[in-house]
């Protein structure tokens, strides 16, 4: 296999696990995060700013590359590691969650999926087969395969309907991928969907599993639902994935939901959310969510957060931060990403430590105390 995972310990007062993950280019420790850097570039970071905070796998969007600047052009500059200048490893998306997001711009068919695209509205069309074709034009480390994520709420049998769609897609996209020879350098990882359902949940990871992935996905989830329906589904669905394997929870990347989501048996996450919200001036700290752009912080010459030793907080205030985005300076922007970016990797550096020395409940719940949320049912980011 391209890829092989490494269990190290599992934490006895929560269960969670500490591993390593072996990758063409290089190796993982987990839990981990990793930046979205959808179009080949995390928005405002240069690869070496994060390899510095410590990043150690990037994703990338497969829907969005193909379209532009198209993934032939990728492959003829070498692969995307080469296109962007990044040499550790890469995860790239199948293109499945634009079923999702693009609702009103697709229909679905059993060969696969037909978009209008939402730059000029020119029609598409992903099969399972084509995602597969993208990625491996792109040459990314670890791939997914082609699903559909049901929206939050759907009916029962809408979503078994999908599931059951999406484990023909899965089998149809592994086959091909197998054919093509990639595997042996290339992870391809099973998405399992059911939405809200644990009997949905249940089929369509025992589905997935048959058919042998190198890693499982838990995708659906983050999609609108209470995050008391997120982590009970992951409680249901985690059990039946293989302990040898990783397991990604997709979309997730708010520091509360980073922490349960690693108790509850989770290795990998992903997230849009830090780079987002730090475009907009709002800021994850020790003490809970800073937003540098309210007038509270117009003589405030402090840093973001006393406790973080990152390059944004050693080096500028809250009042130079709102300053920058007052005057709609770009820097503002690279500065609050930076912060952001550092601060949830040094949190699973941190979730990695309590897990090696069996106090992953006890850092939780110093953690939420400091960061302002309630133990027990903690309030969205």
């Amino acid at each position: 296999m391209a890829i092989r995972y490494e269990h190290i310990k599992t934490c006895r007062q929560t269960g969670a696990r500490l591993g390593r993950l072996h990758t063409p280019h290089g190796t993982i420790d987990t839990p981990i995060f990793m930046p979205v850097g959808t179009l080949a570039t995390v928005k405002t970071m240069t690869p070496e700013e994060l390899a510095d905070i410590g990043s150690q796998i990037i994703l990338s969007n497969t829907y969005h590359l193909w379209l532009r600047p198209g993934s032939d052009i990728v492959a003829e500059a070498g692969g995307l590691h080469k296109f962007m200048n990044w040499d550790r490893p890469i995860l790239t998306d199948s293109g499945g969650f634009q079923v999702f997001s693009l609702s009103d711009r697709r229909k679905i068919e059993e060969e696969g999926v037909h978009f209008r695209s939402h730059l000029d509205g020119s029609k598409l069309f992903l099969s399972p087969e084509g995602a597969m074709d993208i990625q491996h034009d792109l040459g990314s480390d670890i791939m997914m395969s082609f699903d559909e994520c049901p929206p939050h709420p759907a009916e029962h049998k809408y979503v078994k309907d999908s599931i059951e769609r999406t484990t023909r897609w899965a089998e149809r996209g592994l086959n091909h991928h197998i054919k093509s020879g990639k595997d042996k350098t290339q992870a391809l990882f099973g998405i399992v969907q059911g939405g809200e359902y644990s009997d949905l949940r249940a089929q369509s990871a025992k589905d997935l599993v048959s058919m042998d992935f190198p890693g499982y996905s838990v995708g659906g989830l983050s999609v609108g639902e209470p995050k008391s329906i997120m982590y009970r589904v992951l409680e249901e669905t985690v059990p039946h994935l293989p302990e040898n394997k990783p397991r990604y929870l997709m979309g997730v990347g708010s520091p509360d939901a980073l922490i349960e989501g690693v108790i509850r048996g989770v290795d990998m996450f992903d997230c849009v959310l830090p780079t987002r919200i730090a475009r907009n001036g709002t800021t994850m700290t020790s003490k809970g969510r800073v937003v540098v752009k309210k007038k509270v912080y117009e003589r405030d010459f402090t840093p973001l957060d006393a406790q973080c030793d990152c390059y944004t907080c050693k080096n500028y205030t809250k009042a130079y931060l709102r300053h920058l985005f007052k005057t709609d300076e770009i820097l503002g922007l690279r500065l609050t990403t930076y912060h952001n970016l550092y601060f949830l990797l040094k949190l699973m550096e941190d979730v990695r430590s309590a897990i090696l020395n069996d106090n992953l409940m006890d850092f939780k719940e110093a953690f939420f105390e400091s960061y302002g949320l309630n133990v027990e049912n903690p309030k969205n980011f």
